[in-house]
């Protein structure tokens, strides 16, 4: 009997996994660069488990998945969905966003596999909203229809920077003078932590010493820089209003996750933060938020286990 497969494909790794009744195993990573197609890549997994006959299967990919051709925008990997799934001999063969299998990973997972952060109660089948602070800014909703959950596409980490208070607004002066216009991706993500800091600091009137956001956020966690101390609370802060703003805009009773590269390394600097003070500073609808949870993803395959739950859910006799 054939199996399920799925990839969870970035410009530098290709991770994938054979679908399971609780979720995935026998995960492997490869470099994307000792392959000069995917295909190939994909033909060298089913070769590591010789034993498994893979008859479908849904690639989780770091690029816009508009028609049946794809194209990496961080890699040279490029080809046809159809043309792929002939090539590996699948009966079906699901290509979607990299955010679309984060969401389609909310649902499935457990309580060990996120950090809540204050307080809130999910309700079972309610809106739920990730966004993810990373290289970029992801956001994507997901809501239960009659046939699923079906996720909710959209540049929500484009949206305008929204300042709440004073410290906000000395960043948005300074993203408005050096871009012409002050985004929520400029505010959170890696650059988005710089960009805080060199905020902060010019505003002080204090020496630039750090250009790299890892630099920041190390120097801020040992509690050796005032002023990397200060962009990490900052962030915090943004954090948990942009939160809020998602919850007010699809009402996520599911609650609100925090996934990609950054957030997970810092759970305690969050958790001890102002993220849920201004996640419920709503003024007259912070009724409307206060009990909407809130969490961290801790789960690092959180990517293929959506996309596990994208197959299952579209392969389903």
């Amino acid at each position: 009997m054939s199996q399920g497969f799925v990839a969870d494909v970035g410009g530098t790794n290709i991770r994938l996994a054979r679908v399971t009744e609780s979720g995935v195993a026998d995960i492997k990573k490869y470099m994307c660069e000792e392959f000069a197609s995917i295909d190939m890549a994909i033909a060298q997994y089913f070769s590591d488990m010789p034993h498994v006959s893979f008859g479908e299967g849904c690639i989780a990919i770091a690029c816009p998945v508009l028609g049946d051709q794809v194209e990496m925008t961080n890699h040279s990997w490029a080809f046809s969905q159809n043309a792929l799934r002939s090539q590996l001999k699948l009966d079906a063969l699901f290509v979607i966003n990299d955010f679309t299998a984060v969401a389609h990973s909310l649902p499935v997972l457990s309580s060990d596999q996120v950090i809540q952060i204050g307080e809130g109660t999910a309700t079972e089948k309610g809106n739920i909203a990730v966004f993810g602070p990373g290289t970029g800014l992801g956001v994507e909703h997901i809501t239960m229809t009659d046939s699923g959950w079906q996720t909710l596409d959209g540049e929500g980490g484009h949206i305008d920077f929204a300042p709440v208070d004073e410290t906000d607004i000395v960043v948005w002066r300074y993203l408005q003078s050096t871009f012409g216009r002050a985004s929520a991706e400029e505010v959170m993500s890696g650059r988005g932590i710089l960009n805080i800091y060199t905020a902060l600091a010019k505003h002080a009137d204090k020496p630039v010493a750090f250009q790299e956001p890892a630099q920041i956020t190390d120097a801020a966690l040992a509690g050796a820089c005032e002023i990397s101390a200060a962009a990490l609370t900052q962030f915090c802060r943004i954090m948990g209003s942009f939160a809020g703003n998602l919850a007010l805009n699809m009402a996520t009773t599911g609650g609100i996750f925090i996934g990609g590269g950054i957030a997970n390394r810092f759970p305690d600097f969050i958790h001890n933060s102002d993220f849920r003070a201004r996640f419920e500073a709503k003024g007259q609808m912070k009724h409307y938020v206060k009990d909407i949870p809130t969490y961290l993803i801790a789960e690092p395959d959180h990517g293929l286990l959506g996309a596990a739950a994208f197959l299952n859910q579209n392969t389903a006799s």
